[in-house]
Protein backbone atom coordinates (compact mmCIF):
# COMPACT_ATOMS: atom_id res chain seq x y z
CA UNK A 1 0.00 0.00 0.00
CA UNK A 2 2.74 2.39 0.81
CA UNK A 3 4.49 1.86 -2.60
CA UNK A 4 1.27 2.26 -4.11
CA UNK A 5 0.15 5.53 -2.31
CA UNK A 6 3.77 7.29 -3.90
CA UNK A 7 2.83 6.08 -7.09
CA UNK A 8 -0.59 7.58 -6.59
CA UNK A 9 1.16 10.61 -5.30
CA UNK A 10 3.90 10.87 -8.24
CA UNK A 11 1.58 10.25 -10.94
CA UNK A 12 -0.60 13.59 -9.68
CA UNK A 13 2.70 15.43 -9.80
CA UNK A 14 3.76 14.96 -13.20
CA UNK A 15 0.43 15.16 -14.48
CA UNK A 16 0.34 18.67 -12.82
CA UNK A 17 3.48 19.27 -14.08
CA UNK A 18 2.54 18.06 -17.58
CA UNK A 19 -0.30 20.49 -17.71
CA UNK A 20 2.08 23.50 -16.97
CA UNK A 21 4.09 22.32 -19.79
CA UNK A 22 1.35 22.23 -22.45
CA UNK A 23 -0.15 25.85 -21.12
CA UNK A 24 3.53 26.87 -21.70
CA UNK A 25 3.65 25.88 -24.90
CA UNK A 26 -0.12 27.40 -26.04
CA UNK A 27 -2.00 24.38 -25.26
CA UNK A 28 -5.19 24.63 -24.11
CA UNK A 29 -6.53 22.61 -21.52
CA UNK A 30 -9.61 21.05 -22.79
CA UNK A 31 -11.54 22.32 -19.79
CA UNK A 32 -10.99 25.98 -20.46
CA UNK A 33 -14.22 28.00 -21.13
CA UNK A 34 -11.93 30.46 -23.29
CA UNK A 35 -14.18 31.59 -26.29
CA UNK A 36 -12.95 30.66 -29.15
CA UNK A 37 -13.01 33.14 -31.83
CA UNK A 38 -15.66 32.55 -34.94
CA UNK A 39 -14.52 31.89 -38.36
CA UNK A 40 -15.64 34.46 -41.29
CA UNK A 41 -18.34 32.39 -42.88
CA UNK A 42 -21.80 33.66 -42.39
CA UNK A 43 -23.19 31.35 -44.30
CA UNK A 44 -21.47 28.17 -42.64
CA UNK A 45 -20.74 29.65 -39.76
CA UNK A 46 -22.52 27.02 -37.16
CA UNK A 47 -20.86 24.19 -39.09
CA UNK A 48 -17.14 26.17 -39.85
CA UNK A 49 -17.20 26.78 -35.84
CA UNK A 50 -18.24 23.24 -34.47
CA UNK A 51 -15.14 21.85 -36.81
CA UNK A 52 -13.08 24.11 -35.84
CA UNK A 53 -13.63 23.30 -32.23
CA UNK A 54 -14.02 19.44 -32.30
CA UNK A 55 -10.37 19.94 -34.07
CA UNK A 56 -8.85 22.36 -31.19
CA UNK A 57 -10.44 19.88 -28.70
CA UNK A 58 -8.95 17.20 -30.61
CA UNK A 59 -5.19 18.71 -30.82
CA UNK A 60 -5.69 19.81 -26.66
CA UNK A 61 -6.88 15.70 -25.77
CA UNK A 62 -3.87 14.46 -27.95
CA UNK A 63 -1.37 14.88 -25.98
CA UNK A 64 -3.07 12.71 -23.33
CA UNK A 65 -4.74 10.16 -25.37
CA UNK A 66 -1.88 8.65 -26.33
CA UNK A 67 0.38 8.61 -23.08
CA UNK A 68 -0.75 5.36 -22.24
CA UNK A 69 2.29 3.23 -23.94
CA UNK A 70 4.70 1.32 -22.50
CA UNK A 71 5.09 4.06 -19.99
CA UNK A 72 2.10 6.61 -18.34
CA UNK A 73 4.71 9.75 -18.98
CA UNK A 74 6.25 8.81 -21.87
CA UNK A 75 4.46 11.15 -25.18
CA UNK A 76 3.80 9.36 -28.23
CA UNK A 77 5.93 10.51 -31.56
CA UNK A 78 3.32 13.32 -33.15
CA UNK A 79 2.62 14.58 -29.66
CA UNK A 80 6.34 15.01 -28.86
CA UNK A 81 6.40 16.23 -32.30
CA UNK A 82 4.10 18.58 -31.62
CA UNK A 83 5.57 19.96 -28.39
CA UNK A 84 8.17 20.97 -30.65
CA UNK A 85 6.33 22.19 -33.35
CA UNK A 86 3.50 23.48 -31.26
CA UNK A 87 0.18 23.52 -33.24
CA UNK A 88 -0.48 27.36 -34.61
CA UNK A 89 -4.20 27.30 -33.74
CA UNK A 90 -3.65 26.75 -29.99
CA UNK A 91 -0.30 29.02 -30.05
CA UNK A 92 -2.99 31.65 -32.47
CA UNK A 93 -3.67 34.26 -29.66
CA UNK A 94 0.28 34.32 -29.02
CA UNK A 95 1.14 34.30 -32.37
CA UNK A 96 -1.32 37.63 -33.15
CA UNK A 97 -0.10 39.61 -30.39
CA UNK A 98 3.49 39.04 -31.24
CA UNK A 99 2.30 39.99 -34.79
CA UNK A 100 0.16 43.59 -33.66
CA UNK A 101 1.90 46.97 -35.31
CA UNK A 102 3.74 44.35 -38.01
CA UNK A 103 2.75 44.02 -41.50
CA UNK A 104 2.09 40.51 -42.34
CA UNK A 105 2.85 38.98 -45.56
CA UNK A 106 1.25 35.28 -46.33
CA UNK A 107 2.77 32.93 -48.62
CA UNK A 108 0.87 29.25 -48.74
CA UNK A 109 1.62 26.44 -51.07
CA UNK A 110 -1.51 24.31 -52.83
CA UNK A 111 -1.81 20.66 -52.81
CA UNK A 112 -2.07 19.26 -49.45
CA UNK A 113 -1.97 22.88 -47.86
CA UNK A 114 -5.14 24.43 -49.80
CA UNK A 115 -6.51 21.09 -51.05
CA UNK A 116 -6.02 17.89 -50.52
CA UNK A 117 -3.40 15.28 -52.07
CA UNK A 118 -5.93 13.14 -54.38
CA UNK A 119 -5.39 10.20 -56.21
CA UNK A 120 -5.78 12.14 -59.90
CA UNK A 121 -3.51 15.69 -59.55
CA UNK A 122 -6.32 17.25 -61.94
CA UNK A 123 -8.58 16.75 -59.60
CA UNK A 124 -7.29 18.38 -56.47
CA UNK A 125 -10.01 20.82 -56.22
CA UNK A 126 -9.67 23.78 -53.31
CA UNK A 127 -13.43 24.32 -51.14
CA UNK A 128 -15.61 26.91 -51.68
CA UNK A 129 -14.83 27.76 -48.22
CA UNK A 130 -11.24 27.58 -48.18
CA UNK A 131 -11.35 29.85 -51.57
CA UNK A 132 -13.73 32.52 -49.32
CA UNK A 133 -10.97 32.49 -46.91
CA UNK A 134 -7.97 33.15 -49.27
CA UNK A 135 -9.49 35.90 -50.69
CA UNK A 136 -10.63 37.49 -47.00
CA UNK A 137 -6.75 37.12 -46.16
CA UNK A 138 -5.49 38.22 -49.55
CA UNK A 139 -8.39 41.55 -49.08
CA UNK A 140 -5.92 42.16 -45.87
CA UNK A 141 -2.62 41.11 -46.51
CA UNK A 142 -0.39 40.73 -49.82
CA UNK A 143 -0.84 37.07 -50.41
CA UNK A 144 0.79 34.26 -52.62
CA UNK A 145 0.12 30.67 -53.42
CA UNK A 146 3.58 29.45 -54.44
CA UNK A 147 3.20 26.09 -56.05
CA UNK A 148 5.04 23.26 -57.67
CA UNK A 149 2.01 23.46 -60.49
CA UNK A 150 2.67 25.19 -63.61
CA UNK A 151 1.34 28.98 -62.61
CA UNK A 152 -1.54 28.92 -65.15
CA UNK A 153 -3.10 25.57 -63.50
CA UNK A 154 -2.54 26.69 -60.03
CA UNK A 155 -4.56 29.88 -60.56
CA UNK A 156 -7.04 27.62 -62.50
CA UNK A 157 -7.49 25.98 -59.44
CA UNK A 158 -8.03 29.16 -57.27
CA UNK A 159 -9.63 30.99 -59.17
CA UNK A 160 -8.83 34.25 -57.35
CA UNK A 161 -7.20 37.53 -59.23
CA UNK A 162 -6.10 39.78 -55.68
CA UNK A 163 -3.37 36.98 -55.53
CA UNK A 164 -0.11 36.79 -56.52
CA UNK A 165 0.83 33.26 -58.10
CA UNK A 166 4.63 31.55 -58.58
CA UNK A 167 4.23 27.78 -60.35
CA UNK A 168 6.89 25.41 -60.62
CA UNK A 169 8.66 26.02 -57.73
CA UNK A 170 9.15 29.59 -57.94
CA UNK A 171 10.19 29.41 -61.36
CA UNK A 172 7.14 31.23 -63.18
CA UNK A 173 6.36 34.30 -60.80
CA UNK A 174 3.37 36.78 -61.84
CA UNK A 175 2.20 39.55 -59.59
CA UNK A 176 -1.27 40.01 -59.00
CA UNK A 177 -3.59 41.91 -61.26
CA UNK A 178 -5.07 44.26 -59.08
CA UNK A 179 -3.57 46.79 -56.24
CA UNK A 180 -2.66 45.37 -53.21
CA UNK A 181 -3.03 46.82 -49.69
CA UNK A 182 -1.13 45.68 -46.61
CA UNK A 183 -2.63 45.68 -42.87
CA UNK A 184 -1.81 49.23 -42.61
CA UNK A 185 -3.34 50.66 -45.30
CA UNK A 186 -0.31 50.69 -47.50
CA UNK A 187 -0.29 50.07 -51.57
CA UNK A 188 2.18 48.25 -52.80
CA UNK A 189 3.96 48.35 -56.16
CA UNK A 190 3.57 45.24 -58.69
CA UNK A 191 6.42 45.01 -61.32
CA UNK A 192 5.14 46.14 -64.87
CA UNK A 193 6.78 46.74 -67.77
CA UNK A 194 6.86 50.36 -69.47
CA UNK A 195 3.94 49.33 -71.37
CA UNK A 196 2.12 48.98 -67.87
CA UNK A 197 2.01 45.06 -68.45
CA UNK A 198 2.50 42.96 -66.05
CA UNK A 199 6.06 41.10 -66.19
CA UNK A 200 6.60 37.77 -65.38
CA UNK A 201 9.48 36.49 -63.52
CA UNK A 202 11.08 32.97 -65.08
CA UNK A 203 14.61 32.51 -64.20
CA UNK A 204 14.51 28.73 -65.71
CA UNK A 205 13.18 30.07 -69.31
CA UNK A 206 16.24 29.23 -71.15
CA UNK A 207 15.26 25.34 -70.61
CA UNK A 208 11.71 25.11 -71.67
CA UNK A 209 13.00 23.44 -75.09
CA UNK A 210 14.76 20.83 -73.20
CA UNK A 211 11.82 20.64 -70.84
CA UNK A 212 8.98 19.70 -73.56
CA UNK A 213 11.52 17.29 -75.28
CA UNK A 214 12.03 15.63 -71.50
CA UNK A 215 8.19 15.47 -71.26
CA UNK A 216 8.09 13.89 -75.06
CA UNK A 217 10.27 10.94 -73.92
CA UNK A 218 8.88 10.51 -70.88
CA UNK A 219 5.40 9.99 -71.36
CA UNK A 220 6.41 7.29 -74.39
CA UNK A 221 8.74 5.41 -72.14
CA UNK A 222 6.27 5.18 -69.18
CA UNK A 223 2.78 4.98 -71.19
CA UNK A 224 3.22 0.80 -70.70
CA UNK A 225 3.21 1.28 -66.72
CA UNK A 226 -0.24 1.29 -65.38
CA UNK A 227 -1.33 4.87 -63.32
CA UNK A 228 1.62 6.62 -64.43
CA UNK A 229 1.19 10.12 -65.19
CA UNK A 230 3.36 12.81 -66.66
CA UNK A 231 2.44 16.84 -65.59
CA UNK A 232 3.64 19.77 -67.36
CA UNK A 233 4.59 22.15 -65.16
CA UNK A 234 5.77 24.48 -66.95
CA UNK A 235 9.72 25.11 -65.96
CA UNK A 236 9.14 21.94 -64.63
CA UNK A 237 7.69 18.60 -64.86
CA UNK A 238 6.00 15.19 -62.89
CA UNK A 239 5.99 11.97 -62.72
CA UNK A 240 2.83 11.27 -60.64
CA UNK A 241 2.52 7.19 -59.11
CA UNK A 242 0.24 7.14 -56.36
CA UNK A 243 -1.91 5.18 -58.62
CA UNK A 244 1.22 2.88 -59.85
CA UNK A 245 1.08 -0.68 -58.29
CA UNK A 246 4.16 -0.94 -55.66
CA UNK A 247 5.55 -4.08 -58.38
CA UNK A 248 5.83 -1.06 -60.65
CA UNK A 249 7.85 1.56 -58.50
CA UNK A 250 11.39 0.53 -59.54
CA UNK A 251 10.76 0.08 -62.96
CA UNK A 252 9.22 3.62 -63.54
CA UNK A 253 12.04 4.92 -61.00
CA UNK A 254 14.58 3.46 -63.96
CA UNK A 255 12.82 4.83 -66.70
CA UNK A 256 12.48 8.29 -65.31
CA UNK A 257 16.68 8.24 -64.36
CA UNK A 258 17.23 6.76 -67.65
CA UNK A 259 15.69 9.96 -69.23
CA UNK A 260 17.85 12.19 -66.83
CA UNK A 261 20.96 10.21 -67.48
CA UNK A 262 20.96 12.16 -70.86
CA UNK A 263 19.86 15.87 -69.34
CA UNK A 264 22.45 16.01 -66.76
CA UNK A 265 21.55 19.89 -66.47
CA UNK A 266 18.20 18.92 -64.56
CA UNK A 267 17.74 17.12 -61.68
CA UNK A 268 15.49 14.76 -59.61
CA UNK A 269 13.24 15.43 -56.35
CA UNK A 270 10.84 13.19 -54.50
CA UNK A 271 7.87 14.57 -52.93
CA UNK A 272 4.31 12.48 -52.03
CA UNK A 273 4.02 9.93 -54.60
CA UNK A 274 5.64 12.05 -56.83
CA UNK A 275 9.21 12.04 -59.07
CA UNK A 276 9.69 15.76 -59.65
CA UNK A 277 12.62 16.66 -62.78
CA UNK A 278 14.06 20.60 -62.70
CA UNK A 279 16.53 22.75 -64.02
CA UNK A 280 19.10 22.67 -61.52
CA UNK A 281 19.79 26.60 -60.86
CA UNK A 282 19.98 27.37 -57.63
CA UNK A 283 15.77 28.63 -57.48
CA UNK A 284 13.45 27.23 -55.16
CA UNK A 285 10.58 28.44 -53.12
CA UNK A 286 12.79 30.36 -50.45
CA UNK A 287 14.43 32.10 -53.19
CA UNK A 288 10.39 32.85 -54.32
CA UNK A 289 9.75 34.36 -51.26
CA UNK A 290 12.80 36.47 -51.12
CA UNK A 291 11.71 37.66 -54.75
CA UNK A 292 8.60 38.73 -53.23
CA UNK A 293 9.77 40.44 -50.35
CA UNK A 294 12.43 42.19 -52.54
CA UNK A 295 10.01 43.26 -55.12
CA UNK A 296 7.51 44.85 -53.11
CA UNK A 297 9.84 47.01 -51.33
CA UNK A 298 10.08 44.52 -47.93
CA UNK A 299 13.21 43.09 -47.44
CA UNK A 300 15.05 45.46 -45.97
CA UNK A 301 12.14 45.74 -43.43
CA UNK A 302 12.10 45.07 -39.95
CA UNK A 303 8.45 45.24 -39.30
CA UNK A 304 7.22 42.38 -41.37
CA UNK A 305 5.83 39.21 -40.50
CA UNK A 306 5.95 36.82 -43.40
CA UNK A 307 3.75 33.52 -42.88
CA UNK A 308 4.17 30.45 -44.49
CA UNK A 309 2.38 27.32 -44.95
CA UNK A 310 3.07 24.25 -46.76
CA UNK A 311 2.99 20.76 -46.48
CA UNK A 312 5.24 19.33 -49.15
CA UNK A 313 9.54 18.71 -48.89
CA UNK A 314 10.31 22.10 -51.35
CA UNK A 315 8.73 24.21 -49.21
CA UNK A 316 11.40 23.70 -46.70
CA UNK A 317 13.56 25.82 -48.38
CA UNK A 318 11.23 28.81 -47.86
CA UNK A 319 10.78 27.67 -43.98
CA UNK A 320 14.80 27.87 -43.94
CA UNK A 321 14.53 31.59 -45.26
CA UNK A 322 11.90 32.77 -42.83
CA UNK A 323 14.21 31.35 -39.54
CA UNK A 324 16.99 32.72 -41.05
CA UNK A 325 15.36 36.37 -41.00
CA UNK A 326 14.39 35.70 -37.28
CA UNK A 327 11.00 37.11 -38.08
CA UNK A 328 8.00 35.44 -39.38
CA UNK A 329 6.03 32.33 -38.66
CA UNK A 330 6.96 28.87 -40.76
CA UNK A 331 4.23 26.65 -40.37
CA UNK A 332 4.31 22.75 -41.56
CA UNK A 333 1.01 21.06 -42.72
CA UNK A 334 1.44 17.09 -41.53
CA UNK A 335 -0.29 14.96 -39.62
CA UNK A 336 2.84 12.51 -38.85
CA UNK A 337 6.30 13.80 -37.42
CA UNK A 338 9.01 14.38 -39.56
CA UNK A 339 12.04 16.52 -39.95
CA UNK A 340 11.25 20.29 -40.38
CA UNK A 341 12.42 23.75 -40.52
CA UNK A 342 8.63 25.27 -39.75
CA UNK A 343 8.11 26.54 -36.32
CA UNK A 344 4.81 25.51 -35.66
CA UNK A 345 2.10 23.01 -37.29
CA UNK A 346 -1.50 22.29 -38.61
CA UNK A 347 -2.66 18.82 -38.85
CA UNK A 348 -4.15 19.40 -42.60
CA UNK A 349 -5.87 21.51 -45.00
CA UNK A 350 -9.06 21.84 -42.74
CA UNK A 351 -6.70 23.20 -40.01
CA UNK A 352 -5.33 25.29 -42.39
CA UNK A 353 -8.70 26.41 -43.10
CA UNK A 354 -9.89 27.39 -39.66
CA UNK A 355 -5.98 29.42 -39.66
CA UNK A 356 -6.55 31.57 -42.50
CA UNK A 357 -10.32 32.36 -41.22
CA UNK A 358 -9.02 33.47 -37.48
CA UNK A 359 -6.49 35.45 -39.26
CA UNK A 360 -8.62 37.33 -41.69
CA UNK A 361 -10.84 37.63 -38.35
CA UNK A 362 -8.38 39.11 -36.47
CA UNK A 363 -7.40 41.67 -39.10
CA UNK A 364 -10.72 42.44 -38.99
CA UNK A 365 -11.47 43.16 -35.29
CA UNK A 366 -8.29 44.66 -34.84
CA UNK A 367 -8.08 47.95 -36.65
Amino acid sequence: MKYLFLLLVTFKIMKRKFTQLRESMGFQTSHSTKRIPQPIFKAKEDLIDAHENSLIRRTTLNLTDHTQTNSMFTLSGYDSWVVRHPSALNSFDRLMKAASGKRIIVFLDYDGTLSPIVNDPDRAFMSDEMRAAVYEVATYFPTAIISGRSRDKVKGFVKLNNLYYAGSHGMDIMAPSMAVTSSDGKHFDIARNTNGTEVPFQPAKKFLPAIGEIIRVLKNEVKEIKGAMVEDNGFCLSVHFRQVQEKDYDVLEAKVKSVLENNPEFCLTEGKKVMEIRPSIKWNKGNAVEYFLDTLGLSSCNDILPVYIGDDRTDEDAFKVIQSREQGYPIIVSSIPRETNALYSLRDPSEVLIFLSRLAKWRKTSY
